[in-house]
């Protein structure tokens, strides 16, 4: 019932009789649509009326000299401003976290009462974000700085509010759970801990604001750490109002530092304080000039060049291309895990497929956000792309190459149609035109190919010369062909099977990269491990000495 039709219910319960508790009700429905954490409304954000974004750091929010405005990105108008830490103002941060031991805040012999507590904390925010009025306001902010459609962004707050029912009550404390094995004598046994790294830093991207940093920084502080959180400028709003839920609910206020800087600005900070572990989420060419700064201390889910494979057993194709295009297009393209080439069987090549694909593509529109602004890639770029594809012997546009039309989305963010550029299978295995077939192109854009009954060794051959290994698809269900290309190719997280995708990864199973040491998971006690928690091995060896023990000659 909306606000209006309630008022206008409550006041005809007025006029009767037996309705003397019409004004509480009116009440109650006047607190139950405000949020006592919230500093702003999301619908009304705009360039009459900016919202500010302020940084955190040993529990006091503050405000720097330097403020980055952020334009909308459907209008161009400054609708954010950011306070963004400069070089000269990182000291703080560098204090905060030198605060905290490599032992952490916690851990399994320290502090206990912790994990309790965070359990608590965790259940008053699952409690929080279920309500109607609350979800609603995250994915309208979301929505405000990383256009997407409401069910895109209602998504990511669905899958966050399940990640922390996941870890309410005992929960936090059972990732720490340990293990012992009998020793070699009496009085003596091993025992396996998981142990926090104290000093850490997470950094996140723009496309999921709320989701990524979230998972992350609930699983950080779970194990013991304290840590200082970055999430692009361009949405940290998002968790700025995020931390305030999370303190109203009863997180300490100094557990976490928040960072609004510039890339040069981060990583000045991260090379003084000095984290004993970074998680970063974010561009390759970032994360490889991350990993030599800080010497390996990282773990890394970085940019995703994400396959599809479609088997040889056509079926369900007005399902199948439903996926597709949800894989390729939804939120725009920018998901680290969105399909950036479909390898078609041939049987498949023969099918409506591609006028399927066609059809689905040409519904997205700008007016509900099923398509919209690409963030970090210009129109000109994503069409000077697809021209030097073009070029390649073969290749062809199967839809879209144009930009959007009837617009105000400024010029420093991309608005194209939803694309697809066919390459033959071929020339994309030739070594001039490998790197450019599988450039990462962080928008509505995918390349698509067809391979014969008999070329499946050479899809693989492609699949093995890719370096990102995120997420992967093999729509097929046959227990053969599937079994041939899992095991011949790595990637992290690979759904298979007749509704198999490359998106839409849910808060139940490990999401991440695979093929790499330094790759990090998400959303699973496994993960959060993995991430945020290392192995302590203590061993007890408490005697008794045997009898009448002497002391034996030296070894």
């Amino acid at each position: 019932m909306s606000g209006l039709l309630a008022f206008k219910h409550l006041k005809k319960n007025a006029l009767q009789p037996t309705s003397s508790n019409w004004l509480r009700s009116l009440i109650s429905l006047r607190f139950s649509h405000s949020l006592p954490f919230a500093t702003v409304k999301a619908e009304e954000i705009s360039g009459s009326k900016p919202a500010e974004v302020l940084n955190l750091v040993q529990g006091n929010w503050t405000r720097s000299s330097n403020w980055n405005t952020i334009l909308d990105p459907l209008n161009g108008e400054s609708f954010i401003k950011v306070s963004e830490v400069d070089e000269n103002g990182i000291q703080p941060f560098v204090e905060s976290l030198s605060k905290c031991p490599k032992h952490g805040l916690h851990n399994p012999f320290k502090a206990p009462e912790r994990y309790l507590m965070l359990g608590d904390v965790t259940t008053k925010a699952a409690q929080k974000l279920s309500l109607p009025e609350v979800s609603r306001f995250f994915a309208k902010l979301i929505q405000r700085v990383a256009p997407k459609s409401y069910q895109q962004a209602f998504g990511e707050v669905y899958v966050t509010q399940k990640f922390l029912e996941n870890f309410c009550g005992d929960q936090v404390r059972f990732l720490a759970r340990s293990f012992a094995v009998p020793g070699n004598h009496l009085g003596q046994q091993s025992h396996g801990f998981r142990w926090p790294y104290g000093p850490v830093a997470v950094v996140t991207p723009f496309n999921f604001p709320l989701e990524i940093p979230v998972l992350q920084l609930m699983g950080a502080l779970y194990m013991g750490n304290k840590p200082v959180l970055k999430v692009d400028s361009k949405v940290s709003i998002v968790m700025e109002q995020m931390l305030r839920l999370l303190h109203e609910c009863g997180l300490p206020i100094e557990d976490v530092d928040f960072i609004n800087s510039d890339g040069k600005t981060m990583n000045k900070l991260l090379m003084e304080a000095k984290p004993r572990m970074t998680l970063f989420t974010g561009s390759s060419r970032v994360a490889e000039k991350l990993a030599l700064d800080l010497k390996g201390r990282i773990k890394l889910e970085d940019a995703g060049f994400d396959w599809k494979i479609l088997g040889p057993d056509v079926q369900e194709e007005e399902y199948v291309a439903w996926v597709c295009d949800q894989d390729a297009y939804a939120c725009s393209g920018q998901k680290c895990s969105a399909q950036s080439m479909l390898f078609m069987h041939e049987n498949w090549s023969r099918s409506s497929l591609i006028q399927k694909l066609t059809s689905l593509a040409a519904r997205r529109k700008l007016d509900d956000l099923t398509i919209g602004p690409v963030l970090t890639v210009t129109t000109e770029a994503m069409l000077d792309h697809m021209n030097n594809l073009l070029k390649i012997k073969g290749s062809k546009l199967l839809f879209g190459g144009e930009p959007l039309q009837n617009h105000s989305i400024p010029s420093i963010y991309g608005a194209i149609k939803p694309t697809a550029v066919f390459v033959p299978l071929e020339e994309i295995l030739k070594d001039d035109n490998y790197e450019l077939v599988t450039k990462e192109i962080f928008g509505p854009f995918q390349i698509v190919t067809e391979y014969k009954h008999d070329q499946l060794p050479l899809v693989l051959s492609a699949l093995e010369k890719m370096h990102a290994h995120l997420t992967a698809a093999v729509v097929s269900n046959e227990p053969l062909f599937l079994q041939e290309v899992i095991g011949n190719s790595v990637n992290g997280t690979t759904y298979v099977g007749l509704r198999a995708r490359t998106t839409g990864a849910p808060q139940n199973h490990w999401f991440g990269p695979a093929g790499d040491p330094l790759g990090a998971g998400i959303g699973t006690p496994e993960a959060i491990k993995l991430v945020w928690s290392c192995h302590r091995e203590v061993i007890y060896d408490i005697g008794p000495l045997p009898h009448k023990w002497e002391t034996p000659e030296s070894t």
